[in-house]
């Protein structure tokens, strides 16, 4: 896992004994932490607002690769066919 820091990897064991200090550093620092089980990554646990901020990356990629897909497909609207459309009474 590219770019991890000691800080960033804990045994499963230690992050069961420190729960809660452990969620509540994630938390206020939006950090990240990989959590391993005899040696080898097993899990990321992340804060609400760096899982957030990831959902919210992926479904900007997937909305951009679902345009241009479409632009390749040829499903596009001339300049006066969308001025129309956001003209029309609802």
């Amino acid at each position: 896992m590219a770019g991890l820091h000691a800080r960033d990897i804990m045994p499963l064991g230690t992050f069961k004994a420190t729960a809660t200090t452990v969620l509540k550093n994630l938390n206020e620092n939006r950090q990240h932490l990989v959590l391993t089980q005899h040696g080898r990554p097993a899990a990321v646990v992340l804060s609400p607002s760096e899982y957030d901020a990831l959902v919210e990356h992926q479904r900007f990629v997937a909305g951009i690769r679902e345009g241009l897909a479409d632009a390749e497909a040829g499903k596009t609207y001339s300049l006066d066919e969308v001025a129309a459309e956001l003209l029309e009474d609802p």
